[in-house]
């Protein structure tokens, strides 16, 4: 398993979410972070979700 970074901001850059999770690959990553950010509401605000490695896997600016 993999510790991978979730994160949304408020256009202002405020953190609306801060949050580190486990995932088995990227693809599972991928759909845990979109996951949460649905259930939080925030699948719209501007977030990113980064693997361990730095790669970019979800992105909304």
């Amino acid at each position: 398993m993999k510790t991978y970074k979730l994160t949304a901001f408020e256009q202002d850059g405020n953190k609306l979410l801060d949050e580190s999770f486990q995932a088995e690959n990227d693809d599972a990553a991928q759909e845990i972070g979109r996951k949460v950010l649905e259930e939080k509401g925030l699948l719209e605000k501007a977030h990113r979700c980064t693997s361990p490695d730095g790669k970019l896997l979800l992105f909304h600016s």
